[in-house]
């Protein structure tokens, strides 16, 4: 997996979040397979150069939501069918609106408003519906 998961500590999202959309991203855009084994923990750990912990945090985050499966005493890989779908609604709320607010305090750390946030999506909504 050299190369295909990167992390930027100096960016406003927290690593356990940026590992966990670019693994989501990676077999949403099939680069990572159903059945394909991911790296130990401390192997990406060194790979990325981070705390193993957060490693860890993010493979049993993507347990739990059915993305990937740990082998006892094999190791861990994309699930053979990666609940990678949205949750059904009312359930997705809470995920878009930390969606959003990582989105408005991204925006904010570089002198934009919400206004301004808003304004950009009306205008990339409106190029999709069109």
């Amino acid at each position: 997996m050299p190369g295909l998961l990167t992390l930027d500590p100096r960016h406003a999202t927290p690593l356990h979040v940026q590992l966990e959309q670019q693994v989501r991203a990676a077999i949403a855009t099939r680069k990572l397979r159903p059945g394909a084994q991911l790296p130990t923990v401390r192997q990406l750990a060194v790979e990325l150069a981070v705390n193993a912990n957060t490693i860890a945090r993010v493979y049993v985050d993507l347990e739990r939501a059915g993305v990937l499966e740990t082998r006892r005493g094999v190791g861990t890989f994309v699930a053979s069918e990666p609940a990678l779908a949205a949750p059904r609604p009312g359930r997705r709320d809470p995920d878009l609106a930390a969606i959003v607010r990582r989105c408005l305090d991204e925006a904010a750390s570089r002198g934009f408003t919400a206004d301004d946030v808003v304004r950009v999506l009306t205008h990339m909504a409106g190029k999709q519906g069109g």
